[in-house]
């Protein structure tokens, strides 16, 4: 098994507990969290012993708080990866990929990329003081494939949109009401939660689980073109004027100006 920096991995029982643990950022990730992320999921895949995966993140504050755009004002990037690319698109595929069910236990704020990262989860189970919301077109980001487009298939179109175009935040009661997550807990019980819904799956058969999650995939699979095309696009956008204006304002909390960049075509 890997040893990780900017997660934490263990296997308890049936369970694969993937942590992101950079709490002092708020569990935002840089290159190398993603890069370490995709080998722990690589590692709960080829592990017989493991029958669904938990998602969650360190501390009560934050699930995680998306791209490190700290990071990103600094160094126009999220940093050094293993490959040397950012690849958090092959993350949001591989969680899709993994034939076992991933369950996000969302302990505080899931916001941006980190909010991403709960849509795709199979199921979402929330503590009650969890907070929901994007916040890309905030910071000069966005994700155009899977975090838009299926989040549709969650939600619909019209609240997908409000959550898109409005970065509003939303409570884990409202986010339940929306059907954004499964069931919301006291805070004190989410991970005893999420580790019930595995040993209930774990029960069952995992060669049926294996065709239905890959079925349920087969209906929105063709959103991973989307996904690659928007990707490529957020790297062009992300170092343009506008993309940097949004990370340097977040870095400097200040209100980002993008006025200068208003054109219509």
């Amino acid at each position: 098994m890997a040893q990780f920096e900017d997660i934490t991995y263990q296997v308890d029982g049936p369970a694969g507990i993937i942590t992101i643990n950079r709490p002092d950022r708020y569990n935002a990730f840089r290159a190398q969290t993603v890069d370490e992320l995709i080998a722990a999921f690589q590692d709960a895949w080829t592990d017989p012993a493991v029958r669904a995966v938990i998602l969650t993140g360190a501390g009560e504050k934050a699930f995680c708080t998306g791209g490190d755009v700290k990071q990103r004002a600094e160094t126009g990037d999220y940093g050094p990866s293993e490959l040397g690319r950012f690849r958090i698109g092959d993350l949001h595929k591989l969680m899709r990929d993994i034939p076992k069910p991933v369950i996000a236990a969302v302990n505080g704020v899931a916001i941006g990329g980190g909010h991403v990262l709960q849509v795709l989860a199979d199921v979402s189970i929330a503590a009650d003081n969890a907070r929901f919301g994007q916040a890309g077109p905030r910071v000069g980001s966005f994700d155009a494939g899977f975090g838009s487009a299926y989040l549709a298939r969650v939600v619909g179109e019209k609240k997908a949109r409000e959550i898109w175009f409005f970065c509003r935040q939303y409570t884990a009661d409202q986010a339940l009401e929306m059907g954004l997550v499964n069931k919301v807990v006291p805070a004190a019980d989410l991970l005893t939660e999420a580790k019930s819904w595995v040993d209930e799956v774990a029960a069952l058969s995992p060669t049926a689980i294996k065709f239905l999650k890959q079925s349920f995939n087969a209906d929105s699979d063709h959103q991973l073109g989307l996904s690659n095309m928007a990707m490529t696009a957020l790297d062009m956008f992300g170092v343009s004027d506008e993309g940097m204006e949004g990370a340097k304002a977040f870095a400097e909390k200040r209100t980002p100006d993008f006025g200068p960049h208003v054109a219509w075509h």
